[in-house]
């Protein structure tokens, strides 16, 4: 990176490159995830059309700044200079960067079943973190860099309220409450020991043979669901008592899986038709736990299958030609086959509802 910066002092067109170069380098740990998402979706799908104007909006924004001060560098003069607030403002930042830290690790002990930071421990932190981070912003909390703040400005003030609010919201979150608004940040409410809300019980199900159900043990289930673990095993029980399957192609890195598990599905109607009309499973994409070596395989395409995630993840691509999740498909046990096309997320209860109806209606046609 330092090289290329110091080529960017070059003139001309080789000046500009080299600062592209340097800017795509120093933001790679950011663009990665959006444009290895993109690319993904455009050799997995083929779809063209989405991963293009993703690229185009995404180099557009990162351009956008430096074409403008390119074009009028009057504007640079009018940029506020640095001082005590942009110090305050990289603290403010660092707090927020340990928060979002956390909940990437928790991502990680979710999928390699640590229990480090199961919702309660999670929640503590964060009510820490923010509530630092009001003090510091009311004058409390000084850091060595910190200029002297004879008084606090009304948008800080406000800014600190806000900080503190959100701190105290999250509180009832340790005996239970669901927390919608930021439910998909959080670990799984199941992972919680202490939960005074009704229906808390999470014991490993049995399945159809009456011996507990596989991987049941590893994952947590929704509350007020029984799902199936194993897609084999579910397709046999929904066999058995003629219903089809609702396929729950989840992860445990997936925000938006866990805003339609707070969220959705706990709607009564939603809750009603996926317990009494569907067999549910989930399958796991990104769990990191080893297969039996009897389970471990190496694919045609040369894959290598060796963890449940691994698992599951060849299945939705091979089968249903995607890799995004959540992603819901509503099976024939009895085919194997669509009853209708398969979705993502959505966020509409009633929208969601009249999936699943279709899927019902399809299947009894």
């Amino acid at each position: 990176m330092n090289k290329m910066d110091q080529e960017s002092d070059r003139s001309g067109l080789a000046g500009i490159f080299f600062m592209a170069a340097t800017l795509a380098l120093v933001s790679f740990s950011c663009t990665g995830p959006i444009i290895g998402t993109l690319l993904v979706q455009a050799a997995t799908t083929g779809a063209l059309l989405g991963p293009a104007v993703g690229m185009f909006g995404f180099s557009l924004a990162l351009a956008l700044p430096f074409t403008l001060f390119a074009m009028f560098p009057s504007l640079l003069n009018a940029l506020p200079r640095s001082g005590g607030w942009l110090n305050s403002v990289k603290v403010c930042l660092g707090f927020i960067e340990l928060a979002l830290a956390l909940k990437f690790l928790s991502n990680v002990d979710l999928a390699y079943h640590w229990h480090w930071f199961d919702r309660e421990v999670f929640l503590v932190l964060w009510i820490i973190i923010f509530l630092l981070m009001g003090l510091y912003l009311l004058g409390k909390l000084r850091f060595g860099h910190d200029s002297d703040l004879p008084f606090i400005s009304v948008p800080r003030l406000f800014l600190a309220v806000i900080i503190l609010s959100f701190s105290l919201y999250l509180v009832p979150g340790l005996w239970g409450a669901p927390l919608k608004s930021v439910s998909a940040f959080l670990p799984p409410i199941a992972t919680q020991d202490f939960d005074l809300s009704a229906g808390t019980a999470n014991n490993v199900s049995a399945g159809p043979s009456g011996l507990p159900r596989k991987y049941a043990e590893l994952f947590d289930k929704p509350k007020g669901f029984e799902p199936y673990f194993d897609y084999n095993e579910a397709l046999a029980y929904a066999r058995k008592i003629n219903k089809p399957v609702l396929i729950d192609f989840t992860g445990h890195a997936c925000v938006n899986c866990r805003k339609m598990e707070a969220n959705v599905w706990p709607d009564k109607q939603v809750s009603q038709s996926i317990n009494q009309d569907y067999v549910l499973v989930q399958l796991y994409v990104d769990d990191k736990t080893d297969l039996a070596p009897a389970d471990q395989r190496i694919t045609a395409e040369g894959r290598s299958i060796r963890t449940i995630g691994n698992k599951w993840s060849y299945l939705q691509a091979s089968k249903f030609v995607s890799n995004s999740q959540p992603f819901y498909v509503l099976l024939d046990p009895n085919t194997e086959e669509s009853l209708v096309p398969p979705q993502g997320a959505n966020y509409n209860a009633a929208e969601f509802l009249s999936y699943l109806k279709s899927g019902v209606k399809a299947f009894h046609r």
